[in-house]
């Protein structure tokens, strides 16, 4: 049999080179050695941008890009407003900045949240889920808190690529916890392995294709999968977009390095927890509270308030959420609902049921805790924050009143039946998951459980197709319909048991849009069932919800305070009775009589019998207990009279169990009395407590935030720590190189501040001044020194005075000679901070300069001793030296000749440039030569003489001067 490959996995980059992976990094307490790990591992040309969101000091200048760019082999830049974003570049957001991305540019915006509550992390990586979809891929690394997890959610619901640092290797690991909480993450890695790691997994990722061809081969293997899910889970996907299924398996196979989906068949079968992660991946739920902002502000200024106007006092409104995944969206509506019922009757009055139904119990199992990651701050507005959540150390937690309205359950909204008498539906984003068939269903099934006048909200990629009859568009730019007028197919009410493709059958009997029922139509048809008797619905805690008939003989207002509670109305006489068998009732959910009862009424006696029932259907009122009052008619005196002689013998006996009866009766008034008292004053310690425990709260409120104010400095220090950390290594390696370079110069440094006190000193100057490491601080002229230099002090003062360097030789005791130098300390900013005193060792200078001037005396002494003409000149023939008899022999003093040509002293003019070249000539020849030329000497015109010539060189063999000499001349 052939099998057939998958699209081959060839790297996005390589395919598409203009769309370019936008890699958004996150990071806080503890990131920048994460980050230097990270970018240390990132080559060259690697085609991708890297977007480094860190959180900083507001208050501190940013040195992030300058340590980055250390360890980075990319340029690294901070980010300016609309700064276009290019391949192989790093760019760090500024300080006190929020920044956003928008086709390509890079925009700055000034944080509008008060600081602590800023998530700098989540804000870029949404704007970048957004912008750059299935390209984006979000990095989180070492920080406090649970910034980013929102932002990597929404990552993952474009497709993207979701990365965490292993949280074994985080200085702090809440960020990546969190984020790995969230069940979205594709890679966990050291940091110096992320990089790795991602090129590896997008090399095995195909570029996403909407028109997809799925192959004979690899659709047998997706249904096989399906039907391994099916076999695991329970849950059937073979009506999902194949697309989209296909697209989830990939990245699996990515994270895997399979090829081949027949091999990833076989993988499954041998890796059942790999059954559940594909599970979980098709199962990303991203969420938020308050999506889509307009949409919610339409429901609370419009739907809402509408929906509400139209239901009776004491009635319920029910909404039904399917794909509610960790209830966010259930949360959002209840809030606004009950921020709507406030406004329009702040009183009370009406009552909201909420069903958030998810395939995925894990979520379910989330939403139902109600806690929330303190990331919720950049949905949810403060006002929201203080009056519907409580800060723990967990983050947020639902408040009861919004929790208690809510109901969640593990729903598969294809096999399992719908909820009915629906008021809203909410299915948001769930649909486009789905093919058009199923679509298709579920839109008749929303029909079906919706009340007339129903609201349908559906996601803003989400349309209604072929069902638009069923449904008119209420608010259609956002997805905001209400139940039309038509009538439904019957072959949707088969649906909710289970899911089979639509049969081809002619119905010719259209079944007719159910009535709207509310709880007074399910009260009364209740009683008439009854025979329409006297009665109250009330809830567990004895609340009356609803009344029926006349009940004035019953029940009477309490004193006080108006109490609808039936235990505060009953008429005297039997309240213990009916409290033990109301107990009974909630307790066993059970039908209870109390029969003949007795009770005082407008001065008269009357008997009834009052039915305690627990009611279980209809839904609406599960839960709720009904109370059924029914008199009992009095028996006859011609009845009673009979038997005379019987009655007179029971008559004491009777009358004796009576009074026993009245006394029994009185105890337990009295105990009755009692206990109200100790009510009332456990109410009282009650009240007390209660204001006790709210200021309380409002101090544990304060805490909380200046706790969250402390984290947040924390945080902001931990960041410029590390940065000030990273300059002290660098100042101390500067430092290191510059201890090393003045101690190898073996020059003798001091530094004095301005009050000539020590600062700093090299090793070299413990050998002129005796040093030790406690003398820093202490003024220099105290210290004991070698040196013969008594007016060292007032020199340096001078120096401070005039700004003007002074240098000298000095000898020291025993023999040394330094050169000494003073010289003013400037900083880097052009101010002068003291004096820089250098001493540099020039003995075995002053030692050659004096064997010089020996040599040189010494020189002069055979010079001028000798008989000849002796004459020195340069290689530009000047005169160096002129003996005592050459003065003699020219006729010319010594001093007159020094530095003057002697071509144009002593040789005639014709024959100077004949003797030029003769000399120049003479240059190129080492040793000793003869020479003749024409010489001007004293007492006479011209002579022709005959020199000796030698020609000293240098080192480089070079001609350096020449010596002329010649024996005596007479005058004669």
């Amino acid at each position: 049999m052939k099998t057939e490959k998958t699209e081959p996995v060839v790297s996005s980059l390589k395919k598409n080179q203009e769309k370019f992976p936008i890699i958004g990094i996150g990071a806080s307490a503890g990131g920048l050695e994460a980050l230097e790990q990270l970018f240390g591992e990132v080559p060259e040309n690697s085609g991708m941008a890297y977007v480094v969101i860190q959180h900083l000091d507001p208050t501190h200048k940013g040195m992030l890009p300058e340590l980055l760019q250390r360890v980075s082999k990319n340029k690294v830049f901070q980010v300016e407003d609309k700064m276009k974003v290019k391949p192989n570049c790093v760019y760090v957001i500024p300080p006190n900045k929020s920044m956003s991305i928008l086709k390509g540019l890079l925009y700055l915006f000034e944080p509008i949240e008060a600081r602590g509550m800023r998530l700098p992390i989540d804000f870029f990586l949404r704007s970048l889920a957004d912008d750059q979809r299935d390209s984006a891929v979000g990095i989180i690394l070492s920080g406090m808190g649970s910034d980013g997890s929102i932002g990597i959610g929404a990552i993952k619901e474009k497709n993207g690529i979701a990365i965490v640092q292993e949280p074994e290797t985080a200085k702090f690991d809440s960020m990546p916890r969190n984020a790995i909480n969230s069940g979205l993450i594709d890679v966990v890695a050291p940091p110096n392995e992320i990089h790795s790691k991602l090129i590896e997994f997008l090399d095995h990722v195909p570029v996403v294709k909407t028109d997809r061809i799925i192959g004979k081969d690899s659709k047998s293997a997706l249904e096989k999968i399906i039907i391994i899910l099916r076999t695991h889970t329970g849950n059937d996907f073979s009506l999902y977009k194949k697309n989209t299924v296909y697209r989830r398996i990939e990245r699996r196979m990515g994270v895997h390095k399979i090829d081949q989906i027949n091999s990833y068949v076989h993988f499954l079968q041998e890796n059942p927890d790999e059954v559940h992660i594909l599970f979980k991946e098709l199962m990303i739920g991203v969420t938020n509270f308050f999506r889509d902002t307009l949409v919610w502000e339409k429901l609370k200024e419009k739907v809402i308030p509408a929906k509400v106007g139209k239901h009776q006092p004491a009635s319920t409104i029910r909404v039904w959420i399917p794909g509610c995944s960790t209830g966010e969206e259930a949360y959002s509506l209840a809030i606004v609902f009950k921020e709507v019922a406030e406004k329009i009757n702040p009183y009370g009055g009406f009552s909201l049921q909420v069903f958030a139904t998810d395939l995925d119990n894990d979520a379910i199992e989330t939403a139902r805790k109600g806690i929330f990651p303190v990331n919720i701050e950049a949905d949810v507005s403060p006002k929201r924050l203080s009056r519907f959540f409580t800060k723990t150390d967990d983050g947020y937690r639902i408040n009861n009143e919004i929790r208690e309205t809510i109901v969640f359950a593990q729903h598969n909204i294809i096999m399992h039946p719908p909820f009915t008498n629906i008021d809203i539906i909410s299915c948001r984003n769930l649909l486009i998951y789905l093919d058009p068939e199923l679509q298709k269903k579920l839109l008749g099934l929303f029909f079906y459980s919706l009340n007339a006048d129903g609201i349908l909200l559906l996601g803003n990629s989400e349309t209604l197709g072929t069902q638009s009859h069923l449904f008119t568009p209420e608010y259609s730019s956002l997805k905001i319909y209400k139940r039309g007028n038509s009538n439904l197919d019957p072959e949707l009410f088969d649906f909710p048991s289970s899911f089979s493709r639509a049969k081809l059958t002619v119905n010719e009997n259209k079944i007719s849009d159910k009535p709207t029922m509310n709880i007074q139509t399910h009260v009364d048809q209740l009683l008439l069932n009854q025979f329409s008797p006297a009665g109250v619905l009330v809830n567990e805690n004895g609340d009356i919800l609803y009344i029926s008939g006349r009940t004035g003989k019953y029940l009477e207002p309490a004193v006080g305070k108006a109490n609808l509670n039936i235990f505060a109305m009953l008429r005297p006489g039997f309240q213990n009775d009916f409290a033990i068998a109301f107990r009974r009732v909630v307790m066993k959910k059970e039908t209870v009589i109390l029969h003949n009862v007795k009770i005082g009424t407008n001065g008269s006696t009357i008997a009834l019998n009052v039915t305690i029932q627990w009611v279980n259907k209809p839904e609406a009122l599960f839960g709720k207990v009904l109370i059924i009052f029914t008199d009992v008619a009095k028996t006859s005196e011609n009845k009673t009279l009979s038997k005379s002689g019987k009655q007179a013998a029971g008559s004491t006996r009777e009358k004796e169990l009576e009074e026993e009866l009245q006394r029994t009766r009185e105890e337990v008034q009295n105990i009755l009395e009692e206990m109200q008292t100790s009510q009332e004053e456990l109410k009282s310690t009650n009240e007390e407590l209660q204001s006790t425990n709210e200021e309380l709260q409002s101090t544990n409120e304060e805490l909380t935030t200046s706790k969250e104010e402390m984290q947040s400095l924390n945080e902001e220090l931990q960041t410029v720590n590390a940065e000030l950390q990273s300059k002290v290594d660098d100042y101390s390696r500067v430092n290191n190189d510059m201890k090393n370079l003045l101690n190898s110069t073996d020059i003798a440094t001091l530094f004095l501040d301005k009050e000539l006190n020590i600062r700093r000193f090299t090793d070299q100057a413990t050998k002129i001044f005796k040093l030790i490491k406690s003398d820093i601080g202490r003024p220099f002229t105290d210290q004991v020194s070698q040196l013969i230099y008594p007016d060292l002090a007032e020199d340096a003062i001078e120096v401070l005075r005039t700004l003007i360097f002074i240098e000298k030789q000095i000898p020291t005791k025993d023999g040394k000679w330094f050169s000494t130098r003073i010289m003013p300390y400037r900083t880097f900013d052009d101010r002068i901070d003291g004096l820089v005193i250098t001493f540099i060792n020039i003995s075995d200078l002053k030692q050659a300069e004096e064997k010089l001037n020996e040599t040189s005396q010494f020189h002069r002494l055979l010079f001028d001793s000798s008989p000849d003409v002796i004459i020195k000149l340069s290689t530009d023939w000047k005169i160096l030296e002129f003996n005592s008899v050459a003065e003699e022999v020219f006729g010319i003093k010594h001093d007159d000749v020094i530095n003057k040509n002697y071509l144009k002293l002593f040789v005639p003019e014709p024959e100077r440039r004949k003797t030029e070249q003769l000399m120049n000539q003479l240059l190129k020849q080492a040793g000793e030569n003869k020479i003749e030329m024409k010489t001007i000497i004293a007492g006479t015109a011209e002579t022709e003489i005959e020199w000796t010539a030698n020609v000293l060189s240098n080192n480089q063999k070079l001609p350096l001067e020449v010596i002329i000499i010649k024996k005596k001349l007479s005058h004669d």
